[in-house]
């Protein structure tokens, strides 16, 4: 019997969270009455361009909206959209291992972000987005570059979703 309660409970529970108006996500995510989102390509305007950034970061933005809130992707005029550019890609050092030798780099990547929403205008931002990884010195950048810029594109792209439908 109280299987049968904790079932009805949640079955009462997913009928009206299913009613509700607007699309809301698990993740936090309230989109409102929009439905379609259109993603702008970003361009890489960083000192050092890595050639398959662009792409990555575009692709990224579009997949993450997509499977995290009820948006459809749409290439013509939408409810939101969001375009920007890669304005830092680089490697500084970060830390020293006596008086001229480097034992971390730190790899950054900023992405400029314009967000717009058509339906609720108050929720528009310009704004910079900056991730960054520190590495041990002694290991080649070429070997890892890839898996941490997936690492801080993914932290990016999040951190872009949740201001642009959290409004975190």
């Amino acid at each position: 019997m109280k299987s049968l309660g904790s079932f009805l409970t949640v079955m009462i529970f997913s009928l009206l969270l299913a009613s509700c108006k607007g699309g809301y996500s698990f993740t936090g995510g309230n989109v409102g009455d929009a439905k379609s989102l259109q993603v702008g390509f970003f361009d890489n305007n960083a000192q050092i361009v890595n050639p398959e950034m662009s792409q990555l970061v575009t692709e990224s933005i579009k997949d993450i909206f997509v499977q995290q809130s009820s948006l459809e992707l749409s290439d013509g005029p939408s409810d939101m959209s969001v375009s920007g550019s890669i304005q830092e890609y680089s490697l500084k050092p970060q830390a020293a291992r006596g008086a001229s030798e480097v034992s971390q780099m730190r790899f950054s990547i900023s992405l400029q972000v314009d967000f717009e929403n058509i339906l609720e205008p108050k929720n528009n931002f310009n704004q910079r987005f900056s991730r960054s990884r520190d590495y041990d010195a002694d290991l080649n950048f070429s070997d890892i570059e890839n898996e941490l810029a997936e690492e801080i594109i993914k932290e990016l792209t999040e951190d872009i979703l949740n201001r642009a439908i959290a409004n975190w």
